[in-house]
């Protein structure tokens, strides 16, 4: 079993919900917390926990009182040697790196994003490289093992620019490096600005480049790399359809075959409203998943595993059959994605929407 906790201190100012501009008030967070705390004693049911991962905003620009008392819920869970993460920005002080190591914290994702200064300043983001090397050489001091988020396909980035970024990141040495592409959200404050996003010709050529430059990485999602033994354990979990706590304003599970979707509303969450939306799925839908989150492994779906988790024969499935007969897909022990298609998956994943066994 894995957990992740939806923490909304993102400094970000958005629509996703309604609490990330006021991750400042001490009395807001502070009733955050207690909820949190309520809602995982109320619906955690003590399973072995195998990983944890607390981000999808900022935990640690709490202070650190605050940060002490959310490590502290990881010990309602019954838990050994586990994979461990927390997600941070640059700015993270040596008191809070000691905190997380004291807590168990043993992976760290660090959102560097760019160290472009024209475009941290796009971003909201005033680090430099210095802090970049000064942050990875402390954390590796410590033995956590790390991850590097690297934005790309930002408004007006050139090639030449994604480069430089890359080698940079190459000389950090990190174990992990994800790769996302800039996409403008409806509701983000560049949407508002009318902020559009690069040619998509371009946001290939820039694909094609990453791809390149790591290619003594592990390649084994759509957007991550890795050294070998180092893949993100965590999200293995959501790829290989396996079942995961979501705790926290707006996050998301996945337990006994339904998905859910706790509230975003702040003040629904405090009162114990935790719950948005939840949804029992079909085998249709369980299938249809494993489609949709197997197939963004580079390496795809394990055939045998198929036929044992659902006992059908993943190539008597008609839209696998036309799929392979134009290649798109590719079968040996493993159905995959063919290679040539990997940029444009998602033109093929949607085939596997409302699917019917």
């Amino acid at each position: 079993m894995s957990v992740y906790i939806h923490i909304p201190f993102c400094q970000n100012i958005c629509s996703y919900c309604d609490f990330c501009k006021f991750y400042y008030n001490e009395k807001w967070v502070d009733n955050y917390l207690s909820a949190l705390e309520k809602e995982i004693k109320s619906n955690y049911k003590g399973e072995v926990v195998e990983t944890i991962y607390i981000g999808g905003g900022t935990p640690t620009v709490l202070n650190i009182n605050q940060l002490e008392r959310l490590l502290k819920l990881t010990n309602l869970f019954n838990k050994n040697k586990i994979e461990f993460t927390v997600e941070t920005n640059i700015d993270l002080s040596l008191e809070k790196i000691k905190l997380l190591n004291k807590y168990g914290v043993n992976r760290i994702s660090i959102g560097v994003q760019t160290v472009n200064p024209k475009y941290l300043k796009f971003l909201n983001r005033n680090h430099t490289k210095e802090d970049v090397v000064n942050l990875i050489n402390l954390l590796k001091k410590l033995d956590f093992n790390i991850n590097v988020d690297l934005i790309y396909a930002i408004p007006g980035e050139t090639l030449e620019e994604l480069n430089e970024d890359l080698d940079f990141i190459l000389s950090l040495d990190v174990n992990h490096i994800s790769t996302y592409s800039l996409i403008i959200e409806p509701h983000t404050k560049l949407y508002i600005d009318n902020v559009s996003n690069i040619d998509e010709d371009l946001d290939y050529e820039m694909y094609k480049l990453i791809n390149k430059k790591l290619e003594n990485y592990h390649h084994y999602e759509i957007s991550n790399f890795a050294k070998k033994n180092y893949e993100s354990k965590h999200n293995l979990v959501y790829w290989n359809n396996l079942n995961y706590y979501g705790f926290g304003l707006g996050a998301s599970g996945y337990i006994d075959n339904i998905r859910y979707d706790n509230t975003r509303s702040y003040n629904n969450y405090i009162n114990g409203k935790y719950l948005l939306e939840k949804h029992e799925l079909d085998l249709n839908e369980v299938i249809s998943n494993e489609f949709i989150l197997g197939l963004r492994k580079i390496d795809g779906i394990d055939v045998n595993n198929f036929y044992n988790k659902y006992n059908i024969d993943i190539t008597s499935i008609g839209v696998v059959k036309q799929l392979l007969k134009e290649k798109q897909l590719i079968l040996t022990d493993k159905l995959k994605i063919n290679p040539k298609y990997i940029y444009i998956s998602n033109t093929i994943l949607v085939n596997f929407i409302d699917l019917k066994i």
